[in-house]
């Protein structure tokens, strides 16, 4: 009851902030490092106008994307750096390798591994299933950006490596 009483206050300002937010159509981005790259531009007009059922909407930032009903659900940004080589998982879905960041679960952040530039999209696996998302933007982002290489295992590059034993 007494954690409550202290919030009680802040409840119309949080409510009034979250109407606010799920009416506008424009999400506040910032544009990656490389997203004048031209084949970002390639990427940005492919984008389908929703992801799982989840409505495009309109962002301020050059060569990124956004979708969500109610909220922001999915959020992607070409131009970002390539991945160099790491040991984080590595999934391919949509004809894309795509390193993982669990950190955050269930929000998932993937990045594109082997293609420069590299396209990053936030996923809010609550609200969208990742695969459809990733499934979706595959073909989008190997239409535009080429592969340069992919993803390995580490017993493949290093045949001694513990994987093996």
């Amino acid at each position: 009851m007494r954690a409550r009483r202290v919030f009680a206050p802040l409840l119309p300002l949080v409510a009034t902030t979250a109407a606010l937010a799920a009416c506008s159509t424009t999400v506040a981005l910032e544009p990656a490092e490389d997203a004048n790259n031209p084949l970002c531009a390639d990427v940005i007009v492919r984008l389908p106008g929703a992801l799982d059922d989840q409505d495009r909407r309109w962002t301020d930032a050059q060569a990124t994307g956004a979708w969500g009903n109610e909220a922001t659900a999915v959020i992607l940004a070409c131009g970002v750096t390539p991945p160099g080589p790491t040991e984080a998982r590595c999934i391919t879905l949509g004809g894309i390798d795509w390193v993982v960041d669990e950190s955050q679960a269930p929000d998932y952040l993937v990045t594109t591994y082997g293609r420069t530039p590299a396209v990053e999209v936030f996923i809010d696996n609550e609200v969208v299933s990742s695969n459809t998302v990733l499934d979706r933007l595959g073909p989008i982002v190997s239409g535009a950006i080429p592969a340069e290489r992919s993803c390995v295992e580490t017993s493949e590059v290093l045949p001694d490596s513990p994987a093996d034993d």
